[in-house]
């Protein structure tokens, strides 16, 4: 099938010209007389790519090797495939081209946010199966390497990986009790985590504002992170905290890392609120000190001024214990509403509250229902549906969540631009999208997603790049590449090296652009030319090709099984 689809393309632009159907050639594909910018940060450099298989065959100059397909890409740049360090799993399973990624040269996606597809009981499957949205699949595994392995099976363009989640395994032994595991359930916690290390995930993972993750204290979380030591994975997080409580949670996923002895990072860094925003040089400083220190301590981001979460987001944790139907079942109750209502407006820093970090409820947009009666809700401010239903914004969060049967999706506008500039210039960030890859068609039509679902990385390219020299083309491209490929540790990923995996990118660096906005989001990034994964364009003249060559990658700790 691979030579099938390279033999077609060389024909095709045979007839129309550019390249030629070679016979006796060394190599499956030439690049030619590109601006090679090989993942390293380094000077670029005008050349040659060869792959033969699904590896790296030559960089440089091929000499007189010659291509099945041979692609002049003269002015373009080449480069390693971009690795998204916060992608989500649904959409894969539901079209597997990952198109609105692909699009923008994402060739890896890092899967499992504090949460995992696996490992998971049967009464986990049920209660998550109640809470699917637009996309309902059937759960077909038990583990996160089943259900990897059960993705690969289906088809997917572009590689994929995961972190197992600490929420997963907490509520694989706790449910959604808060309390503190005992003695046994820790250590069989660690024994779930220690057996998806082995099926191939490249750390652990938290989410420390949702329920019941941020039930875990700093020990528990510290604990599960020395689990997967031995396997050379790494402890990630989202942060307790990204407003009132910001350096603290910092300093809690340093201490983890420090005491667990692994590698942390964390997710899509920000100062969210305008009274944290401040904090923001604290806390570079922080990291940066961690780093001298001998600790391997990174970040990373999207390009935006807004999140994205639910609406849980904007209510205190005590309303959200044990889950959607214990949460909605409280929203009903008259005197419970009186006194979310009077903790929703009152400042504090014992929990994480978007509707004040936001900051206004007109910079809260709506985005993502489950009902389809509400669906066309979205696209519009809470301020503007508490109008528009003669309710209070706060009432009309609460009455939505119950109407809804789900979080609500929705964006909060929380950051400054001046903050997003002053992230991407540090050398220890790397870039994620905090979504799905997707499509302007079917299924997806039905809700908003943020616009760094298709545009995050061409807007790095593109916006902060090329338009406002933010930082140089040759480190965005270490910082999108070989930059997170390192710290998942993953081997032969992420740079243009002979012997290398054949992930590779061909764009044009003058017209990279992103196109997605608040108002209309379905709009796919425009510049990405040519896209090969695992040697197989998937990506050809701008068009997705049909091909899904993708794999799950397996982190260091992989164990084959006979």
């Amino acid at each position: 099938m691979r030579a099938g689809l390279r033999w077609s393309w060389a024909l095709l632009v045979a007839l129309g010209g550019g390249c030629g159907l070679l016979s006796g050639a060394e190599f499956d594909v030439v690049l030619r007389h590109g601006t090679i910018y090989d993942g390293g940060g380094g000077a670029p450099y005008v050349g040659d790519v060869a792959l033969k298989g699904d590896r790296i065959a030559a960089v440089g100059d091929v000499g007189a090797g010659r291509g099945l397909l041979e692609v002049e890409v003269r002015g373009l740049a080449v480069a390693p495939g971009f690795v998204n360090m916060l992608s989500n799993n649904v959409a894969l399973l539901h079209d597997g081209r990952s198109q609105s990624d692909l699009r923008q040269g994402v060739t890896l996606e890092v899967l499992g946010e504090g949460t995992s597809m696996g490992p998971m009981t049967a009464a986990m499957k049920t209660e998550a199966k109640a809470l699917q949205g637009d996309i309902k699949f059937p759960y077909e595994w038990t583990t996160l390497g089943q259900y990897l392995e059960h993705l690969e099976r289906r088809g997917v363009s572009c590689n994929f990986t995961s972190f197992v989640g600490a929420t997963t395994v907490r509520l694989h032994e706790l449910g959604h009790e808060n309390r503190e595991p005992t003695a046994a359930e820790l250590a069989r916690m660690q024994a779930l985590v220690r057996e998806a290390m082995e099926e191939g995930a490249v750390g652990i993972s938290s989410a420390l504002i949702y329920e019941p993750g941020f039930y875990a204290k700093t020990s528990e979380l510290i604990a599960l992170a020395r689990a997967v030591a031995p396997y050379g994975g790494r402890y990630q997080s989202h942060l307790r905290s990204e407003g009132n409580q910001f350096v603290e949670a910092v300093d809690e996923v340093i201490t983890i890392a420090r005491e667990a002895g692994v590698p942390a990072g964390i997710y899509h860094l920000k100062a969210a609120g305008q009274s944290n925003w401040p904090k923001l040089e604290t806390v570079i400083q922080r990291i940066e000190s961690a780093r001298a220190s001998g600790l391997a301590i990174v970040a990373d981001m999207y390009t935006y001024t807004a999140a994205a979460s639910g609406l849980d987001a904007m209510m205190p944790p005590w309303v959200r214990a044990g889950g959607y139907q214990a949460w909605a079942s409280r929203l009903r109750d008259p005197a419970v509403r009186e006194r979310v209502k009077r903790e929703i407006v009152a400042p504090s820093s014992e929990w994480e509250n978007f509707y004040l970090a936001a900051g206004s409820p007109d910079k809260i947009l709506l985005a993502v229902f489950k009902n389809p009666a509400l669906k066309p809700l979205a696209g519009k401010t809470l301020a503007e549906v508490a109008k528009l239903r003669g309710s209070s914004p706060v009432e009309t969060a609460m009455d939505l969540v119950i109407e809804d049967g789900s979080v609500v999706g929705a964006v909060y506008f929380l950051m400054s631009e001046e903050s997003v500039r002053r992230q991407i210039a540090l050398p220890w960030m790397a870039f994620d999208s905090d979504e799905s890859s997707q499509a302007p068609e079917g299924v997806f039509l039905r809700s908003n997603p943020h616009p760094r679902a298709y545009g995050t990385f061409a807007r790095i390219l593109g916006k902060y790049v090329r338009d406002e020299k933010a930082l140089s083309l040759a480190e965005a491209v270490r910082r999108l590449s070989l930059f997170p490929a390192q710290n998942l540790n993953l081997r032969e990923r992420g740079a243009l090296r002979p012997g290398w995996v054949a992930d590779v990118v061909v764009f044009d660096p003058a017209s990279i652009q992103d196109h997605a906005t608040y108002d209309q989001p379905h709009q796919y990034a425009t510049g990405m030319r040519h896209v090969f994964v695992n040697g197989v364009a998937v990506i050809r003249d701008g068009e997705h090709t049909g091909a899904k060559p993708g794999r799950f990658v397996r982190g260091p700790g992989w164990r084959p099984k006979p």
